[in-house]
């Protein structure tokens, strides 16, 4: 424990923290006759109240706003806060009264911990900050009536803002109430594609109109998304008929022209440096930026890791600044989900954690750390309630089964390979000298098969011009690979074969990465979306998260993948709805026989896993094993990454670590380490806390690695597609299987079989929801019916009835609906009005499979042409007959 005393930890931890605020506290001792009315931003030492003195007592224009209880650094800051409420109640020169409080702002502190609570509202709890407040934040602190904003929140209806849908709304209301009930961090779970970014920005607006929050930070983790955000603040139209930047200052980091369409409006609001520094009380705004920028703001270009996949986008032109914790008052992070590693996680939360300001976290996947982060789910939509309600689409699975994929590569002795330095693109020929084997985790790291590329996308592009020749549109394609490495980029080799292949002109197929060799990538994804040209865009994590390209159809999986949450990210690509293309599902392509889909088929949009760890400094465990904490486990860790050592250490290593062990053998120190620790631990560990020895073992030099082009080998590769993980004979099978043994505990489906005279909207709505509830969901039905079968959209009333009797006729909806409009009309005659009638109940049914008589009071097709009581004159009171015989002859 440490035996720093209160004082030191006073003098050189907490009196250091006050000066560096911006502008800074001034600290002066009390004394007696001090005219606190001249104090402008001054921490007084030892102020006395009627309860004893304040450790320092906060004065911002003469007025005591805040006391600060100070203890030594070994003790728990969190409880001492008691001690300033007991100075705010004793306090001589109090600027309110609440509760019996007098000083507003109470601090508890052991110089490197900081914990802050607002007295005024009782419902407040303490909470963690980074730093303390400055002068003026505390003054504007003090100024805010927040209750007054909640009111206005409260009276303000959700419903004045257009095109919201009924769950968006929901979603602004529960986190509204969040806020208004004192919560600081809230996490919104929408499946992706449900249009979280138009929700946030509306959400925005109504904290920004009814003065909740003034200067809000929204932050994303892609300059795309960045774009795709100002984008959508810039179409945004609020209820006084404006757009949104008409009424508030909407800025974000810096963007080329390129980055926007040619037809869209390009006014790079960069936001100035002064308000991130020195924010002011009158500042209103939205500032967007990518999560990496405002790390390097913070806390240096140190904070950002290089991407290990070679996808990575450039922020050169951020710099660090000194940013107060008050900048924002309200911040957004949108897709936080993001951190597949300790490192990624560490910088969503470092940030984050660093600001003073209510946080809300939207995601499509809550991680563990996402829960940490923002403490509670306050508001679900799934995928499978998007998919029930109709604002997104399912998917079809298609398996690709490739040898090479699945078994990885075995190369014999004798066979031509190419060997490529990584680091030049050199290429040799080589015959090899023996057997060599490669796992699949090898493919595209340590070896490329070209055959097994080359044959997997010729797979693809049948299923591609199969569906071109069905709906006359060629499907939008993402393919997601493994790496776009310099010298061995797999991206760049599935690009070439697409080109190849498909052969449709260069310009047909594009890789879209943050590579350096990618020419503006942010105008490239722009024209994926909206351009008829590129069809197909490769790329590896840059399009896997909040991207809207609402007319992908083929999402195809080359590259595997092993967190849930960047798979349900990258298979949110291709579930947005696209009327203009008539889309009802997408594909999923998994190469890897299927593997990906069955491995992540349980989970579902809430289940959680931790982050992958990245590994503990070798420093820190030669320490801890000094220290004796954990001895065993971390000589076992020390071992372990001398051996990694030595199998990926280069000949110049070798020769450095001769410098300091016999031979610069690595290998025979890892299996005499726990020994010589045992048996002879001081002069152990002068070499192991050497630190010329520790530098080595981060930073030595690594063998150079080769990567392998095995021309020879050849990969067999079929596919099959999969309903619910099941071949589509199968799956029909076993919906035939159920209708067959259900007909007494569906009721609709006995209507169907042996009543159709009592077919009515009631009976089909039962039929869906059963349906879907037991996995049965009609687009699926329809499509496997259009597999086995070979008939297009089949109706629901056809596929039940075929499966219980194989003799039925399959119709389409409108097949179906002619021919129950021809067998009512069998004998009768009707007027030229009541045949326009019957027309509009024709295409009412084509639709919707049953009429009842409310639909001619409130159908939009009935409604603007008389409604009810129209029809019932025109069919001169024979409508009710007349709707009891078509729903029997549609069920017929």
């Amino acid at each position: 424990m440490s035996k720093e005393s209160e004082w030191k930890t006073r003098q050189q931890r907490i009196n250091t923290k006050l000066r560096l605020v911006n502008p800074q506290w001034t600290i002066i001792q009390y004394r007696e006759g001090l005219d606190t009315s001249t104090l402008q931003h001054h921490a007084v030492e030892e102020y006395p109240t009627a309860n004893g003195p304040a450790d320092y007592a906060l004065f911002v224009k003469g007025q005591l706003q805040g006391i600060i209880e100070a203890k030594k650094v070994s003790v728990g800051a969190q409880n001492v806060l008691e001690q300033a409420k007991r100075y705010s109640r004793g306090s001589f020169e109090g600027v309110g009264n609440w509760r019996g409080y007098r000083v507003p702002f109470l601090y508890s502190t052991n110089g490197e911990i900081i914990y802050f609570l607002d007295i005024r509202n009782e419902r407040n709890i303490s909470r963690k900050i980074t730093n303390f407040h400055t002068p003026d934040a505390l003054t504007e602190k003090f100024e805010t009536d927040q209750t007054a904003s909640y009111t206005r929140l409260q009276n303000t209806p959700i419903q004045r803002i257009d095109r919201l849908r009924p769950y968006q709304k929901d979603a602004i209301a529960a986190t509204e109430t969040g806020i208004i009930q004192g919560k600081r961090a809230l996490l919104v779970a929408m499946a992706t594609g449900t249009g979280k970014t138009f929700v946030t920005v509306a959400q925005i607006y109504r904290l920004l109109e009814a003065k909740v929050a003034k200067r809000i930070l929204f932050l994303v983790d892609r300059r795309a998304l960045a774009a795709q955000a100002v984008r959508t603040f810039a179409s945004f139209n609020t209820p006084r008929g404006n757009k949104f930047n008409q009424e508030y200052e909407i800025y974000s980091q810096r963007f080329r022209r390129e980055d926007f369409g040619e037809d869209e409006p390009f006014d790079p609001q960069v936001l100035p440096s002064s308000y991130l520094t020195a924010p002011q009380a009158n500042h209103t705004f939205v500032y967007v930026s990518t999560i990496q920028r405002m790390s390097i703001n913070l806390f240096g270009k140190g904070s950002i890791d290089p991407a290990e996949d070679g996808d990575l986008e450039d922020e050169g032109d951020a710099e660090k600044l000194d940013i107060p914790i008050h900048a924002f008052d309200l911040i957004i992070a949108d897709e936080c989900h993001r951190g597949y590693t300790a490192k990624e996680t560490s910088t969503w939360r470092n940030t984050l954690d660093y600001f003073d300001a209510i946080k809300i976290g939207l995601t499509a996947t809550p991680a563990t750390h996402t829960l940490s982060l923002f403490k509670e789910v306050i508001y679900r939509y799934t995928t499978e309630q998007a998919i029930t309600d109709g604002y997104l689409v399912d998917y079809e699975a298609v398996y690709i089964n490739s040898k090479i994929r699945i078994n990885g590569a075995f190369l014999r002795e004798g066979e031509q390979v190419g060997v490529v330095d990584t680091e030049t693109g050199q290429e040799i020929y080589d015959e090899l000298e023996d057997e060599r084997e490669f796992s699949t985790t090898d493919i595209e790291r340590k070896i490329t098969v070209p055959d097994s590329n080359r044959k997997i996308i010729r797979e693809i592009a049948t299923y591609a011009e199969k569906h071109e020749q069905e709906t006359g549109n060629f499907p939008r394609i993402l393919i997601f690979a493994v790496n776009d490495l310099p010298h061995r980029s797999h991206a760049d080799q599935i690009v070439g074969i697409c080109k190849e292949i498909f052969g449709r002109g260069d310009d047909f197929v594009q890789k879209i990465t943050g590579s350096p060799s990618v020419d503006r990538p942010l105008q490239k994804i722009r024209e994926f979306r909206n351009r008829p040209q590129p069809k197909i865009a490769v790329t590896v994590d840059m399009l896997t998260t909040g991207v809207d390209i609402p007319s992908l159809e083929f999402v195809v999986f080359m590259r595997p993948v092993k967190s849930r949450i960047l798979w349900v990210q990258m298979l949110g690509r291709g579930t947005r709805l696209c009327d203009e293309i008539n889309k009802t599902h997408f594909k999923i392509f998994d190469c890897f026989g299927g593997s990906l889909i069955e491995y992540f088929a349980k989970t579902t949009d809430f289940n959680i896993e931790p982050p992958r760890k990245d590994p503990v400094p070798v420093k820190t465990v030669i320490q801890k094993i000094y220290q004796n904490i954990d001895r065993d486990y971390q000589v076992k860790s020390l071992v372990k990454r001398f051996q990694r050592i030595n199998r990926g250490m280069s000949d110049e290593a070798r020769h450095l670590f001769a410098n300091y062990i016999p031979d610069g053998d690595m290998g025979r120190l890892a299996g005499e380490l726990t020994q010589k620790i045992e048996q002879d631990f001081t002069n152990t560990f002068k070499l192991l806390q050497n630190q010329g020895f520790q530098d080595l073992l981060e930073n030595y030099p690594r063998a150079k690695q080769s990567f392998i082009i095995a021309y020879e080998q050849e990969d067999t590769v079929t596919s099959e597609i999969k309903i619910q993980g099941q071949k589509p004979e199968d799956y029909l099978d076993s919906f035939c299987r159920f209708v067959r043994e259900n007909p007494e505990q569906i009721e609709a489906i006995a209507i169907l079989l042996q009543r159709p005279k009592d077919w009515k909207p009631e009976a089909l709505n039962e039929l869906r929801e059963k349906l879907g509830r037991n996995q049965f969901r009609e687009p699926d039905l329809q499509r496997v019916t259009q597999l086995v079968h070979n008939k297009a959209l089949a109706d629901i009333i056809s596929i039940v009835k075929r499966a219980a009797r194989a003799e039925e006729p399959i119709y389409t909806a409108t097949e179906r609906v002619d021919k129950a409009i021809a067998s009512v009309m069998v004998g009768k005659s009707f007027t030229e009005e009541q045949l326009k009638w019957l027309g509009y109940i024709r295409e009412h049914l084509i639709q919707n499979l049953t009429i009842e008589i409310d639909d001619f009071e409130y159908a939009p097709i009935f409604e603007r042409v008389g409604g009810k009581g129209k029809a019932k004159k025109v069919f001169l009171d024979g409508l009710e007959a007349l709707i009891e015989e078509i729903n029997a002859a549609i069920a017929a």
